[in-house]
């Protein structure tokens, strides 16, 4: 029996990345439902599927949903710049419209999958473990912690799983366009200090460089977003590497990959409310997904710097 499943967001980076790979299962097609506003069409220019331009609450989408039109969602629309402050704006983005999505599936018994976030532990003191230490240090965190919360109050009266994947550091093929728009700071910092060193740009960090993340590759986010296709109960986990890197080992690691000396400029970090340590407990994860990474921060960084010299810029499927 063939599948056509929903990717809200999918022009955008992880979605275009789970699009691609979900069209490489047999009989499956897929819809990718953009409005744009960050998604890039040049992330789908090799991956086969329907596109549309629209808002992912779009009416005639969500009667689509409740009719039965697709054999699972995942819902990747969102803001995702954590530096946008409009409180508003990101509610009704990321929460309101991801409510709307769940009560049109809860008609047509439809399993959504849905991006939450690690912005949901704030500071918390790593390693950040699901149902503790949930303070979001900004309204982005809170929009996706306010997500996971409604999810949480439909699981008993959702007829298929609902499945939060709370995303760490994702960094690998398919973010490139992120850093192409103006202003746009949204890509990972991998990607971010290899351009500067490509341009001959002095390498910066916020002092003094070791705030730690953990950094997860796109091709293990993938797999935990496939793995979620057979998960048989409702709920939310970590989806990260488990272990927190600092900023200087990425430029460690980017040194001995580009074969360069990089002198490290720091400065005064801005953000008051910045994360200092990430740390994905992969308890639940294991549990519900019976998912593990499977890429390290060097094995990742290896297989992402190679493809970014090949010029490739698309979804890791794609290369």
């Amino acid at each position: 029996m063939s599948e056509r499943i929903l990717v809200t967001g999918g022009a955008g980076y992880i979605g275009s990345n789970i699009t691609a790979a979900l069209l490489k299962r047999p009989a499956t097609d897929v819809v990718v439902v953009d409005d744009f506003s960050s998604g890039d069409w040049r992330n789908l220019i090799h991956v086969d599927c329907e596109v549309r331009a629209a808002d992912c609450d779009d009416p005639f989408l969500l009667e689509e949903i409740a009719d039965g039109g697709f054999s699972a969602i995942y819902h990747q629309a969102a803001i995702t710049d954590t530096t946008v402050m409009d409180q508003r704006l990101m509610v009704e983005v990321n929460t309101n419209a991801f409510a709307s999505i769940l009560e049109a599936s809860s008609i047509s018994g439809t399993r959504v999958t849905y991006a939450s976030s690690a912005g949901t532990y704030g500071n918390s003191p790593a390693p950040n473990r699901i149902g503790f230490g949930e303070e979001p240090e900004n309204i982005y965190g809170f929009s996706k912690l306010a997500m996971d919360r409604i999810a949480c109050r439909w699981y008993d009266r959702h007829p298929a799983p609902i499945i939060g994947l709370r995303y760490f550091n994702v960094f690998g093929p398919g973010e490139a366009h992120k850093n192409e728009r103006e202003g746009n700071k949204t890509a990972s910092m991998i990607l971010q200090l290899y351009e500067q060193v490509k341009a001959d740009k002095q390498v910066r960090l916020f002092k003094f460089g070791e705030q730690k993340r953990d950094f997860v590759y796109i091709r293990d986010v993938v797999s935990a977003n496939l793995a979620a296709l057979d998960a048989s109960r409702s709920g939310v986990c970590n989806v990260g590497s488990g272990e927190a890197r600092s900023f200087n080992d990425i430029v460690t690691n980017l040194a001995a990959l580009l074969d360069k000396n990089l002198d490290v400029e720091y400065f005064d970090n801005p953000f008051s409310f910045y994360q200092e340590h990430t740390e994905a407990d992969l308890s639940e994860s294991e549990l519900l997904l019976n998912w593990k990474p499977e890429w390290t921060l060097e094995k990742g960084m290896k297989d992402y710097i190679s493809l970014l010299e090949k010029g490739h810029r698309g979804p890791a499927e794609t290369a």
